[in-house]
């Protein structure tokens, strides 16, 4: 499912009906729990949280036009993606989220590197994403970004 939205209001007005909501609160936990410095935008084709050029001017090292991806929403064909590059790349918090999964649903988790898949809007635990949001702030996301980087340069 490609949405073509100009901004994170116009993605979620394109939803089907039953996904809205959801996406409203999946925006609402990410506006109410990020680290203040992340920013909201479209970022490829989904809904973005990145560490915007003011914070990092480097920029994405695989375009740094683009600014620094850190969560993304988005509606695919058949799930919910709520994508998450720290739960990819910090196997701390990647423990953290699948020891808590089981707190907050009585759902199996379906999850990929980063990407966390809801078949079902309503078994979208939100507040355990809203507390996802708070574990990492963007001065984090650029040092672990940065430092990845180096390590990569240096082998």
């Amino acid at each position: 499912m490609q949405i073509k939205a100009q901004s994170p209001e116009d993605y979620v007005s394109q939803l089907p009906a039953d996904r809205q909501e959801a996406f409203e609160k999946m925006r609402q936990e990410m506006m109410d729990n990020l680290p203040k410095g992340f920013v909201e935008e479209m970022n490829y084709g989904m809904i973005g949280y990145v560490v915007p050029h003011s914070l990092y001017p480097e920029g994405y090292h695989c375009d740094p036009k683009m600014p620094v991806p850190f969560i993304n929403l988005a509606s695919q064909k058949n799930h919910i993606g709520f994508y998450h590059m720290g739960i990819y790349a910090m196997p701390e918090l990647l423990k953290w989220f699948t020891e808590e999964f089981p707190k907050h649903s009585d759902r199996k988790l379906d999850m990929g590197k980063s990407c966390i898949r809801f078949k079902k809007p309503e078994h979208i635990p939100f507040k355990l994403l809203g507390e996802l949001a708070q574990k990492v702030t963007p001065e984090d996301w650029i040092a672990f970004y940065q430092e990845t980087l180096d390590n990569r340069k240096k082998k």
